[in-house]
């Protein structure tokens, strides 16, 4: 383990070597196993390195190529690894007791859910992950799951539901899901790119049918967006947030993070750049959507009759969005949604199909939002009269836990 951080492919080394750090830690919990001390320094180790690297105005500096530097915010690696070494060193009740200290109104939320929810055991938890179930990090390629996180959806997951979907728009591989997920095998079905692609509980990998054409203009988009990041003034649109991602059906490409590293000059700028670029590719909009979440700027593929499971009309086209995504899992996974009961997991605009779809083939759905926008808040309701909300990931992992006991 390098203890010596000074450039981003040794901070995200780091990265990777926490989580095979922290999948050893995981499966001995799961067989109640104690935890060796040297696991636990190893965690102690690269928390130490995180902290130790130089900062200005709290954010973090690495160096890049061409002698070159890069300012990050890694709250969300430096935070979650105190928080898996206070696990590890305490009862769940002190652990609880911590995060109460971090979250406005933990026990209060919890226990608001356990009283809506004790005592249902779900045909399906479907669930989307950044924001939702894991706290959000700054950049995807090293928001590596935490021990406690993993232990409490697997807790949920064994003892409350049948079948348990993580549901994504990031890459389900190749620096996607799995490569991210510390998570027992056997356990969660993961799905990339919205739901068009999946590693089912046996790790068995399936995606769903592309046309060649639609495929080669994708690949030649791609290709296209790799070399407009290969340039130094656009270099850092690969670095922070999603960076590029080449998804199955969609392609993702960063022009902010949750951080605002960015000018928003810059970002607009770049956003226009990047519709440019579209345009010169599709220019009769046969093929691509853009959405841009102020975030990321998403590339989608539209649905036509030969990559939906449902019949659509191609002169309304539309994006795949993940509502599409469930459809797809239920009818080559045989998920049962239609049997209920369901309970379906967000936190915004853009998980709300997935919801949408469940309602329409049973009223035996609940949703919980972690959100505290009210207009967000009242769109779900309206859909789904079963709906609870929590302000953190932290609460909504914590409540599956309590309802798993």
């Amino acid at each position: 383990m390098i203890m010596d951080i000074q450039n981003l492919q040794q901070f995200y080394d780091l990265m990777f070597s926490t989580k095979s750090i922290r999948e050893k830690i995981a499966g001995l919990y799961c067989k109640n196993q104690n935890i060796p001390p040297a696991l636990t320094n190893s965690l102690k180790s690269a928390l130490n390195a995180l902290e130790n690297i130089p900062k200005t105005d709290d954010k973090q500096i690495l160096s890049l190529s061409n002698d070159k530097t890069i300012l990050l915010n890694m709250g969300y690696e430096i935070e979650e690894i105190k928080k898996d070494i206070y696990f590890i060193e305490h009862s769940q009740k002190e652990f609880y007791l911590f995060l109460e200290k971090i979250h406005t109104d933990f026990f209060k939320q919890i226990q608001e859910g356990e009283n809506l929810l004790k005592g249902i055991h779900f045909k399906n938890f479907i669930t989307d992950r950044d924001g939702t179930i894991n706290n959000y990090c700054g950049r995807y390629k090293s928001s590596i799951q935490s021990i406690y996180n993993s232990l409490f959806l697997t807790h949920f997951a064994c003892q409350c539901a049948d079948n348990s979907v993580i549901l994504t728009s990031a890459p389900v591989k190749n620096i996607g899901l799995i490569d991210i997920s510390i998570n027992p095998k056997n356990i969660f079905i993961y799905a990339g790119s919205k739901g068009r692609e999946y590693i089912d509980k046996h790790g068995i990998y399936n995606q769903m049918a592309i046309g060649e054409k639609e495929q080669n203009m994708l690949t030649l988009l791609n290709e296209r967006l790799t070399s407009l990041v290969s340039r130094p003034e656009y270099a850092i649109f690969s670095l922070i947030g999603s960076g590029l991602q080449f998804k199955y059906g969609q392609t993702t490409i960063s022009r902010q993070n949750i951080y605002s590293s960015i000018s928003e000059e810059d970002s607009k700028n770049f956003l226009h750049v990047v519709k440019g670029i579209v345009d010169e590719s599709d220019p009769q909009n046969k093929f691509f959507r853009i959405e841009d979440t102020g975030m990321d700027i998403e590339i989608i593929l539209t649905l036509k009759n030969a990559d939906t499971i449902k019949p659509l009309n191609t002169a309304n086209l539309k994006a795949f969005d993940k509502g599409d995504g469930v459809q797809f899992l239920d009818s080559t996974l045989n998920l049962g949604i239609e049997k209920g009961p369901n309970l379906v997991c967000g936190d915004t605009k853009s998980d709300i199909p997935m919801v949408a779809v469940s309602m329409e083939k049973t009223k035996d759905t609940w949703s919980i939002f972690v959100t505290e926008d009210k207009e967000l808040q009242k769109e779900v309701l309206d859909i789904c009269p079963r709906s609870f909300y929590v302000s953190e990931p932290d609460i909504l992992v914590s409540l599956l836990n309590n309802l798993s006991i």
